[in-house]
C-alpha cells in the first residue's frame, strides 16, 4: 500500500496561524518535505512549523525549487520546441522538480506518509502544483490530500485592518512581475492586491501617482513575522523595506 501525501499550507509566517489539522498531520507523518528557494538557504516553511510542532525524529527532505517568472514546459513541449538542453531555464526547472518528484514518490511507494509544506495556502501560487500532475501521472491512484492554510493575502489585510471586499465589490490578485496593464486592472476592480512588489516598486509608485491612488495603497511586508512592516503612506517605504515577502493592497 502506498503512503498518503498531505500538502499543508503552513500560513504566512506566524506559527500560531498553522491550522489545527495541519499541526496534527505534521505530528503524525514520518517524513516532511520542505521547499527552499535557494540551495544554500533555509526553509521558511520549516522554521514556521518548528515554532508550533515538535518534529524531532522525523525525516526532513529538503527540495530546492529554483523560481523563475515562467513555469517550466512539459517534457513533450520541450521536445517539440527543441529546447531540451542542459543550458535552458526550463530544463533546470524541470530537472529540479523531477528530482523532487522521484524522491517523494519513492517514499510514498514504500508506504510512508508524507507532508509537503507550502508557505501560505497551497492553492495560491504554490510550488506544489508544479508537481501535482506529474505525481498522478506516475500513479493515478496516489492519495493526495490538500490542507488549506492562511494566505499572505488574508494575513496582510487582517494585519492592516483592511476589508478586501464588501457586497458586490471585485478583487484582483496579481503577482507584480506579471502585471501587463495595471491601469486597466485598477479601473475594473475595487481592490487590487499586488504580490511580490519589491522588484517593480518604483514603477508601481509612478502608476499609482498618475492615477491619483497613492493614498489608497498600503504596503505590507513579511505579514505575521517578527519583522513585519505596515506602511500606510506608500511613499514612505524605503529601499531597505522592500523584500520578497511584500505586497501592496490598493482599495478604492
Amino acid at each position: 500500500m502506498t503512503g498518503r501525501l498531505y500538502v499543508i499550507g503552513v500560513g504566512p509566517g506566524d506559527p500560531e496561524l498553522l491550522t489545527l489539522k495541519g499541526a496534527r498531520i505534521i505530528k503524525e507523518v514520518k517524513c516532511i518535505c520542505v521547499p527552499k528557494g535557494k540551495e544554500e538557504g533555509s526553509s521558511l516553511a520549516l522554521s514556521i512549523i518548528k515554532g508550533a510542532v515538535n518534529i524531532s525524529g522525523k525525516e526532513i527532505m529538503e527540495a530546492y525549487f529554483p523560481m523563475r517568472k515562467t513555469r517550466a514546459k512539459s517534457r513533450e513541449q520541450r521536445a517539440e520546441s527543441k529546447n531540451d538542453n542542459p543550458g535552458s531555464i526550463s530544463y533546470e526547472l524541470d530537472s529540479r522538480w523531477q528530482e523532487t518528484i522521484e524522491a517523494v514518490y519513492s517514499r510514498l511507494n514504500k508506504g510512508i506518509d508524507m507532508a509537503f509544506l507550502t508557505i501560505g495556502d497551497p492553492a495560491i501560487y504554490s510550488t506544489f502544483f508544479y508537481l501535482y500532475d506529474k505525481l498522478l501521472k506516475l500513479n493515478p491512484e496516489l492519495k493526495i490530500e490538500i490542507i488549506p492554510g492562511v494566505s499572505s493575502i488574508n494575513a496582510s489585510a487582517a494585519r492592516a485592518k483592511i476589508s478586501l471586499a464588501l457586497a458586490d465589490e471585485k478583487i484582483a490578485i496579481l503577482p507584480a512581475n506579471y502585471m501587463d496593464n495595471l491601469k486597466d486592472t485598477l479601473e475594473q476592480f475595487d481592490t487590487v492586491v499586488l504580490m511580490k512588489v519589491y522588484k517593480v516598486f518604483d514603477d508601481l509608485i509612478r502608476a499609482l501617482d498618475e492615477m491619483h491612488l497613492l493614498k489608497n495603497a498600503v504596503y505590507v511586508s513579511r505579514a505575521g513575522m517578527g519583522d513585519e512592516k505596515i506602511v500606510r503612506n506608500i511613499q514612505d517605504v524605503k529601499r531597505e523595506d522592500l523584500n520578497y515577502f511584500s505586497m501592496v493592497i490598493i482599495r478604492k
